[in-house]
């Protein structure tokens, strides 16, 4: 058995860090969003004369969150893919 290779580890976790950065500005406005909805669609149902509007505003910030998030899933595999078509062009 052999010991692992401290540059592989290193590659591996600076590929991670690199992946974590992707996207990342989009994840966490999108995981903002979706707070901000659930909050609004909780509230909605305390607010009285606006209830529709706060609970409208909530489904409009649940649906702009998700859809951020998946831009970020988008965007990470897109970047993944090309990682991977420069690392086996670089093989052979």
């Amino acid at each position: 058995m052999t010991p692992p290779d401290p540059h592989t580890d290193e590659k591996v976790a600076a590929y991670r860090a690199e992946m974590r950065a992707v996207g990342r500005t989009q994840r966490l406005a999108g995981f903002g969003l979706v707070l901000l909805g659930a909050v609004l669609v909780w509230g909605g149902t305390r607010a009285g004369g606006l209830a529709e509007v706060v609970q409208m505003a909530g489904y409009g910030a649940l649906a702009a969150g998700w859809a951020l998030m998946l831009t970020a899933v988008f965007l990470r595999t897109r970047h993944h893919r090309r990682r991977m078509a420069e690392l086996e062009g670089s093989l052979s």
